[in-house]
């Protein structure tokens, strides 16, 4: 069963960028018209001076019900990964994704992070065992070569992998800023079936994710505002979470209460029951000591 099959409906989401936003930051340029992908034409509203003009109605409805996906993905529990290494996209991405408490990656894609998932585990270890050694001080008492290697290392591994030392298991969807750039990643997720929301301009195929996004994946402002769409979606996913977290710690608080309540009537009608057993051998208890205590007695003198 794939993720998307497990979910509940999805929540409605607040605050979904208008056409005027999405206008002023210029989310509707696309690419010049001889680089366009002729599966993109059912996003695009016109060319203007030989570039592709995006139209931004299908982008505001495209990402409301990005955000809503996402929203009930992380609702239940489940992680986003935010993808992002073109340059114009590490800075937004990274910023966005730290806002949301989300996992990113914002350098290079590391081959193999989803289908060899294991692999990347073991060398997020090494990073997080070499950062301890660091804060314990314990590479101090190395050489200064040694020393020096070992912080070189933390930087390089922090570089690649720092946005994914908190992830413990694979992301639940994936969230990609050009799909183009992240072919690699793009393939991963949909060999193991993991969905993918992404922003994709018009050079690039949108059939090739779940939930494509029509826009301007090239302008820092354009991701800005995208990203932290996804961020918000993020967020309000982790508010569901934890409220409905907190109601099923209430329930259980609930049950228990009443199952207690219950377990103490049912232990008190038994003891009752018992009591009443209890009488009538008593009683007869009772008389023999008496007869006991007559025979017991002297009889009268003659």
């Amino acid at each position: 069963m794939t993720t998307s099959e497990m979910i509940t409906p999805r929540p409605e989401v607040s605050g979904t960028a208008d056409v005027r936003t999405l206008f002023n930051a210029g989310v509707h340029f696309g690419h010049p018209s001889k680089r366009w992908n002729p599966k993109m034409k059912r996003y695009i509203f016109t060319k203007r001076r030989n570039a592709h003009i995006i139209d931004l109605a299908k982008t505001t409805v495209a990402l409301h019900e990005a955000r809503k996906f996402i929203t009930t993905i992380v609702g239940n529990g489940g992680d986003c990964l935010m993808v992002g290494t073109k340059k114009q996209a590490q800075g937004p991405i990274e910023q966005e994704a730290k806002r949301a408490g989300a996992h990113y990656i914002s350098q290079r894609w590391p081959g193999g992070l989803l289908t060899n998932f294991q692999t990347i585990q073991s060398r997020i270890v090494k990073l997080v065992k070499l950062e301890d050694q660091a804060a314990k001080g314990e590479l101090q008492v190395q050489t200064k070569r040694e020393a020096q290697k070992a912080q070189t290392e933390i930087s390089r591994l922090n570089q690649y992998l720092g946005g994914i030392k908190e992830m413990s298991r694979l992301p639940s969807v994936l969230f990609i800023v050009d799909i183009t750039t992240e072919d690699i990643a793009v393939r991963e997720a949909t060999r193991l079936g993991i969905p993918v929301v992404a922003v994709v301009d018009t050079n690039s195929d949108p059939d090739a994710v779940k939930f494509p996004i029509p826009g301007n994946d090239d302008a820092v402002r354009s991701i800005q505002l995208i990203a932290s769409q996804i961020a918000d979606s993020i967020l309000e996913g982790k508010g569901l979470a934890q409220k409905a977290q907190a109601d099923k710690m209430a329930a259980d608080a609930e049950l228990e209460a009443m199952e207690a309540s219950a377990r103490s009537n049912v232990q008190a009608a038994a003891a009752s029951r018992v009591n009443k057993a209890l009488l009538p051998v008593k009683a007869a208890e009772e008389l023999m000591e008496q007869e006991e205590e007559e025979a017991e007695k002297p009889g009268p003198v003659n």
